[in-house]
């Protein structure tokens, strides 16, 4: 299957019989998506960066919070987590999902803002792929990230919701992705502009790949 990263939290993810669309954010995150055709779209929670429905063209199937769903072949787990490191109480929930498409499973932690706790822990357990957000402020920062890769061990890493080019604030800016990568340890990689994933081609120990954002 195919992984793109279209910006902030959205990706596709391209399989043999569906395409799944993650988080859509709206054209004032700096963001343009143009007009997107998917089977399934996730929201992790309903805020302008990460439910605009409406860049996907026709009738997708809508996952908006916790539960177990079987569409097109995908299946989808969903466990609510906190937004903030207050159990929810500054931003609200978030749900973070557990996706198996194509027998990889990618695990979108959408707006996580703290560690997992078991429930969540469960329900994430065994992600192949890691989409984690790493650039602060209303989520994960680079240090909280890194202890939330230890809690879920996926075998590939792909930062999202951080600062680049496009992405547009009027409050306090995103950390760049060169400081999630130098509190891994690892050396900043050239992005790639998508990744074709099998459960043949994950690497055997724990990697970190970047992707160009194709909005914008």
């Amino acid at each position: 299957m195919e992984l793109t990263w279209l910006g902030h939290s959205c990706f596709r993810l391209r399989g043999k019989d569906a395409t799944l669309i993650t988080d859509p954010p709206s054209p004032s995150t700096g963001y343009s998506l143009g007009r997107l055709t998917a089977d399934i779209v996730t929201i992790s929670h309903d805020h302008p960066g990460h439910n605009y429905i409406k860049a996907v063209s026709g009738e997708p199937h809508v996952v908006s919070g916790p539960g177990e769903y079987e569409i097109s072949s995908v299946l989808i787990a969903g466990v609510m987590t906190s937004h903030d490191r207050e159990k929810g109480k500054l931003l609200g929930r978030n749900t973070a999902y557990l996706i198996t498409m194509d027998d990889v499973h990618f695990c979108h932690l959408g707006d996580l803002g703290d560690t997992l706790d078991a429930r969540a822990l469960e329900t994430l357990t065994g992600a192949d792929v890691l989409l984690i957000p790493v650039g602060g402020r209303h989520t994960l920062d680079a240090e909280r990230a890194v202890e939330v890769i230890a809690q879920i061990e996926p075998r590939l890493i792909v930062p999202m919701h951080y600062a680049t080019p496009q992405y547009k604030t009027t409050g306090e800016p995103l950390d760049p992705v060169e400081k999630f990568c130098h509190e891994m340890g690892v050396p900043i990689a050239e992005p790639q502009a998508k990744l074709v994933i099998t459960p043949a081609s994950l690497p055997a120990e724990t990697q970190v790949a970047l992707l160009l954002p194709k909005g914008g």
